[in-house]
């Protein structure tokens, strides 16, 4: 057996993939968790990072963010910036991704 299938077998058999036309939750996360970051990131964009509580509040009342997400991000630690929606995620204790493929 050469070395590079032998690389291939094990970075096969370390890193499962997972069909991508198959519903799945990623390992960490429920669905609960998932649904909660999607509609953070859905009030929030992608232009306001990075930003810290206050921003983020911000940008979700100017969108008209639904209660529950304005009370999320008024649970964040003050006084820390946040460099996108995962680190969001991750202060508020959602489960989030260990790695994306």
């Amino acid at each position: 057996m050469d070395s590079a299938h032998t690389t291939q077998n094990l970075t096969k058999e370390s890193h499962p993939v997972s069909d991508p036309h198959q519903p799945a939750t990623p390992a960490g996360t429920d669905p609960g968790d998932v649904e909660r970051r999607a509609a953070l990131a859905e009030v929030l964009g992608k232009e306001v990072w990075p930003a810290d509580r206050d921003t983020l509040v911000a940008k979700a009342q100017e969108g008209t963010a639904p209660d529950a997400v304005l009370a999320q991000l008024r649970r964040l630690p003050e006084g820390r910036r946040f460099e996108n929606v995962q680190a969001v995620a991750e202060a508020l204790g959602l489960g989030t991704e260990q790695r994306r493929f």
